[in-house]
């Protein structure tokens, strides 16, 4: 079992940036491929940037956005530069195994743990 916290979110100007973290409770973080999403109303859920030994980006995020983990924390950030009105959603942390991450890591149905969420306004 895994309880992920996200923290982080806020309003920002656009061209701004923000740094989220994602807090993980529970036993062997590092065995878990770590993931954020982010949700507008209205839409689905899609996939932003996941981590395991590899680090994976959306083409949307790609060169903006970096994620890290620090095993010894139990923490994954996500560190998003010049952000754009059309970031603004809740974004999510999920965790999984490392199994077949490299194929499925966009499928939100692959995830096993979820955080509440955290908000993130961009604006003009």
């Amino acid at each position: 079992q895994v309880h992920l916290v996200e923290s982080g979110g806020g309003l920002v100007q656009a061209g701004g940036s923000l740094r989220l973290s994602c807090s993980a409770s529970g036993r062997a973080f590092n065995a878990y491929a770590l993931s954020w999403f982010r949700q507008v109303p209205g839409k689905e859920r899609e996939f932003v940037s996941g981590i395991t030994s590899d680090k994976y980006y959306a083409n949307s995020v790609q060169g903006r956005f970096t994620i890290s983990r620090d095993n010894a924390k139990n923490t994954v950030y996500l560190q998003m530069n010049n952000l754009k009105l059309e970031d603004t959603a809740v974004y999510y942390c999920a965790a999984r195994s490392w199994a077949y991450y490299s194929n499925t890591y966009s499928r939100e149905s692959s995830y096993d743990y979820w955080g509440q969420g955290t908000q993130v306004t961009v604006s003009s």
